[in-house]
């Protein structure tokens, strides 16, 4: 079915550097298999996928995939064809129409007759095309969703339909690329049982590349390992899996403990969204809960249980409609401490002070590809740092910025860079005037800076004079995690920034996590869909589904047992 002999790939970077993605591989797939595909991150799995695709050439050797061979220089006609004769789905794309999940189907097997889905003739497609649409949405377990638009389905069952829509061109290879590593167990589950639903009743080879080992001991029938862009192994699942891990890093012996102090109260949260007709999508309510000093605070559930809203409306990047976050704010007035709690919905410098020392980081958090670490990390620190802070208020004075402006100008520091900018552009206001208001740190006095927090997170401090692709996987997510840390914040908030993550990566991460709360006092609260992870870390976890806080236990390990019973989720049994 699939074979491919001496397969080779190179990249060659900015500077000049090659990089060989794939040396030598030599490998073939059987019709009908599920063939796994394990490695950490730059291990050359997505580079041989989108070869595999006939999207990406190649140095040496040769792929044949049916009855198509491509060759170094083979034609553009040789790829078209193995496109042809492909599918493949991305973990992170939502290319569906904003239809229901019928029209998107539609659509689909329109444009794979007639060559143009933009262009579909609904009347006469839904005419042709109904019934062979409703048989694709029942095999991806989405018949009952037919009539519903695609914009409300939950992130799994988009999932779920974009797999429909590729089935609908007839391919006779699926090509998944991290699928549903980004997803909540439940909505794992029910993508897994899909794809092994399609393999079964329409006999499609499945070629999976994933670094979770739990995903190909459900789905493949066997593995291959790739390091380095070279084979190291390949045969039984288990066994593979074994050998993977047997160089995780051990897990570093330190008991996270929190205190009685209380340093966030949740009062009585509400907020509604809403479809465009008034019904009611999601309707988060009655949340009230306490942060500890020294908590490291998991908040699960399913997605679209309310979990990032929750941790956005702590964070004060969203208000809630009824209910207060409240911050615990100790002044120092002549010597004496005087305790205040001040409501994070409540704009003015009180505000900005509970905002310098909280960092937040978003499930989109990623280095600037054209700064180095170091210039990123003193744009940051011209955010956090005390005494920046305090010259941007004399900068506000000066350009006669009211308090309430100047802070709501701080709060976006701590959004998406592309969510601060869209913001400014709303009030019409240039992106240039953060950094009018909060120069960068002088980048001479970085090292000493950030020397502690660097030996923390196992950094070397020659990094600080590259760029994040001169950086490894996991130096990249210590390094994001460094930009976050670096103005030593007391409260952490997480929302799945490393759910893409190989385990070996992770556990470094978590390491590195559990030495920052240690040294630091560092307190968490984070959103995560990684069970270990969760356990590992978390010393309090709070179960919320459909916006509603299920369980609130201290007991990580029974409740994350509990949330995996409610998932179903079979592939972690």
């Amino acid at each position: 079915m699939i074979s491919i002999k001496n397969l080779s790939k190179s990249y060659k970077l900015d500077n000049g550097e090659e990089i060989d993605a794939l040396k030598n591989i030599n490998l073939e797939f059987k019709q009908g298999e599920i063939v796994g595909i394990l490695g950490t991150s730059g291990s050359g799995k997505t580079t041989l996928l989108r070869i595999l695709r006939g999207v990406e050439k190649f140095d040496e050797g040769e792929v044949k995939i049916d009855r198509y061979t491509l060759k170094p220089d083979s034609s553009q006609f040789y790829f078209n064809q193995v496109k042809k004769e492909t599918a493949i789905h991305l973990q992170r794309s939502f290319g569906i129409w904003p239809e229901t999940a019928l029209d998107n189907v539609v659509r689909k097997l329109y444009g794979a007759k007639y060559g143009d889905e933009a262009n579909t003739e609904f009347e006469e497609a839904h005419n042709q095309f109904d019934k062979e649409a409703y048989e694709l949405l029942e095999l991806v377990g989405l018949k009952e969703k037919a009539d519903h638009l695609a914009s409300v389905l939950s992130g799994g069952e988009k999932q779920r339909l974009i797999m429909a829509r590729q089935l609908a061109k007839k391919p006779k290879v699926m090509l998944l690329d991290e699928p549903a590593t980004m997803a909540c167990p439940k909505t794992k589950q029910e993508i897994l049982n899909a794809v092994k639903k399609i393999n079964k009743e329409l006999g499609i080879t499945i070629v999976l590349v994933s670094h979770l080992p739990e995903i190909h001991k459900f789905l493949a029938d066997r593995l291959i390992l790739l390091e380095n862009g070279e084979i190291a192994k390949e045969g039984d699942v288990d066994e593979i899996v074994d050998e993977f891990l047997s160089d995780i890093e051990d897990p570093i012996d330190v008991t996270l403990e929190s205190t009685d102090e209380t340093l966030i109260k949740a009062c009585n949260l509400d907020k509604r969204f809403y479809l465009l007709k008034g019904k009611d999508v999601l309707h988060i309510r009655d949340i009230k809960f306490d942060v500890k000093r020294g908590n490291a605070l998991s908040l699960v559930g399913p997605s679209g249980a309310g979990k990032t809203i929750l941790l956005r409306m702590l964070g004060g990047l969203d208000v809630p409609d009824e209910g207060d976050v409240l911050f615990k704010l100790d002044k120092n007035n002549d010597g004496e401490v005087e305790t205040t709690w001040v409501n994070i919905k409540e704009a003015g410098l009180d505000r900005m002070e509970i905002r310098r020392n909280l960092g937040f980081m978003h499930q989109e958090f990623a280095l600037m590809y054209y700064a180095t670490i170091q210039n990123q990390l003193a744009v940051k620190l011209g955010y956090k740092r005390w005494d920046m802070v305090e010259e941007a208020k004399e900068r506000a004075k000066e350009l006669g910025l009211p308090n309430i402006l100047l802070d709501a100008l701080y709060q976006l520091t701590d959004l998406p860079e592309r969510e601060a900018k869209a913001r400014l552009e709303q009030i019409g206001l240039d992106p240039s005037i953060l950094e009018e208001l909060f120069p960068k740190f002088p980048e001479t006095e970085i090292k000493e800076e950030v020397k502690d927090l660097f030996e923390a997170l196992d950094l070397p401090l020659d990094i600080l004079a590259r760029k994040s692709y001169e950086l490894s996987g996991g130096q990249k997510v210590r390094a994001m995690l460094a930009l976050v840390l670096v103005s030593k914040p007391d409260i952490l908030l997480l929302d799945e920034p490393f759910g893409d993550l190989d385990p070996k990566t992770l556990r470094t991460v978590t390491n590195s996590l559990k030495r920052i709360c240690k040294e630091f006092g560092t307190t968490i609260v984070m959103v995560s869909h990684n069970t270990d992870f969760i356990r590992e870390l978390s010393n309090r976890a709070i179960f919320i589904d459909k916006g509603m806080l299920l369980d609130d236990s201290e007991d990580v390990n029974n409740l994350v047992d509990d949330f995996i019973g409610f998932c179903h989720a079979d592939y972690l049994m």
